[in-house]
């Protein structure tokens, strides 16, 4: 008896919010929020050039998403386009501008999942995709799995005629030479250069610091409600600087690094394997969906849920942060003092930000 009692009472309180999730979402119309990873990104710690390089290539994937929502395009298409754009761009840490292992490869990961469905694809340890957002893509779509990884994965992908990449294709000089000197400090002998990658150039010392610092967790991240009111969420990173052994953080990891439900998505981006250990995006969603009884507003049972999270991780010594969208309310947190992010929606204006303080 008691738990007919318990179902009722939630099923009573639960209709009033699904209303107000339905209400939102139509007067929202539609959402996007993205991250271009999270670190130590401090004022004067990058020259103004790099800086508005950064916010332009933001405010492009932020207008680009946007553009796309508000014609009515299906959120599973947004989230593609706009992180196979990031994966293009060097100055992210994901496709063409990911980090070299220690063995001197770039290895590739990523995920997508629709809320309405939990539909949900992802890949690891790719690298001869050219975007692995594409193939997570796929994996969902046309598989019967939620993850592949290494040579299976690239086996699916020529099977779905995706487009492929030499290793050359993926270098950056300035990738590399933060590899060469992680791996010195780690003891380890410094791999040659991939076939047909260009010949040695100069990269500033301050830019290999500031990329060490704001890279050391970098991901790519987005999350979109499109004019259905349906959410998806997707992530794509190349990892971690000089990492070893096929190491594989959160990024690919539904639940972890993530996830999107029938009100909230979520990406993540920061040490991987402390937001492994917290199954930190399924957390957060989870939380913020409990906290709605507590009175709280959408938006405040978000920001409430995932600045808990956040402080759980420092505490336990592992940082970095997220963007989410709760019934279309954009919210982001964080751990660092920066983190590349941006949103736009239906009535709101575009915003793009580098620091915590802004």
């Amino acid at each position: 008896m008691i738990r007919v009692l318990t179902a009722f009472v939630f099923l009573a309180l639960a209709a009033p919010a699904a209303d107000a999730r339905n209400e939102s979402a139509g007067e929202l119309e539609w959402s996007i929020i993205i991250h271009g990873g999270a670190g130590v990104i401090e004022r004067g710690a990058m020259d103004a050039e790099t800086e508005a390089a950064y916010r332009s290539a933001l405010q492009a994937a932020l207008e680009l998403g946007g553009a796309m929502l508000s014609g009515g395009a299906d959120g599973t298409e947004v989230v593609e386009a706009v992180i196979r754009v990031l994966e293009d761009d060097p100055m992210f840490n994901a496709g063409r501008g990911a980090v070299f292992t220690a063995d001197g490869r770039v290895e590739l990961d990523a995920s997508i999942m629709v809320g309405d469905t939990r539909a949900a694809g992802a890949v690891a340890g790719v690298t001869g995709v050219r975007h692995p957002i594409s193939l997570a893509r796929a994996v969902m779509e046309h598989s019967p799995h939620v993850m592949l990884v290494g040579d299976g994965a690239e086996g699916f992908a020529a099977e779905r005629g995706l487009e492929t990449a030499d290793q050359a294709f993926f270098f950056t000089e300035r990738r590399w030479q933060a590899m060469e000197r992680q791996v010195q400090r780690m003891g380890l002998p410094v791999p040659p250069r991939p076939e047909g990658a260009p010949a040695p150039e100069p990269v500033r010392e301050g830019a290999l610091d500031l990329m060490e610092r704001e890279h050391r967790f970098g991901t790519v991240g987005v999350v979109v409600m499109d004019t259905s009111g349906v959410t998806v969420a997707g992530t794509s990173t190349g990892g971690t600087t000089a990492k070893r052994w096929g190491r594989v953080g959160d990024t690919p990891i539904i639940g972890a690094g993530t996830w999107a439900d029938d009100r909230c998505g979520l990406s993540a981006t920061g040490t991987g394997e402390y937001f492994i250990r917290f199954n930190v995006a399924a957390a957060i969603c989870h939380e913020a969906n409990r906290l709605m009884f507590e009175q709280h507003s959408f938006e405040e049972a978000a920001q409430i849920a995932a600045d808990r999270m956040m402080e759980t991780l420092e505490a336990d010594g592992g940082d970095g942060g997220i963007v989410m969208l709760f019934v279309g309310q954009p919210v982001w947190a964080m751990n660092t003092p920066g983190m590349y992010r941006a949103s736009w929606g239906e009535g709101r204006e575009p915003y793009v930000a580098i620091y915590d303080d802004e």
